[in-house]
């Protein structure tokens, strides 16, 4: 995996949550088509990085919930 590979996989998952009002991890691995959690938790930080998602933990403690942040 490399930093085109890390960002292409960002705007995929970008792409999904701007869809989508919240997604857990599971969720968005799917619907961004992504194959491995690794890809996926690489371009979360690639987009948290960039201050574009929030992270919620579930009611639970056992999910983190995903969304963009909204620009102001």
């Amino acid at each position: 995996m490399n930093t085109d590979t890390i960002g292409n996989n960002a705007g995929c998952v970008w792409g999904a949550l701007n869809e989508a009002e919240a997604l857990d991890t599971k969720q968005l691995k799917k619907i961004a088509k992504l194959k491995t959690e690794k890809e996926l938790f690489a371009a979360l930080g690639w987009l948290a990085r960039e201050g574009k998602i929030n992270f919620i933990e579930s009611e639970d403690s056992k999910e983190l919930i995903i969304s963009l942040l909204q620009d102001k």
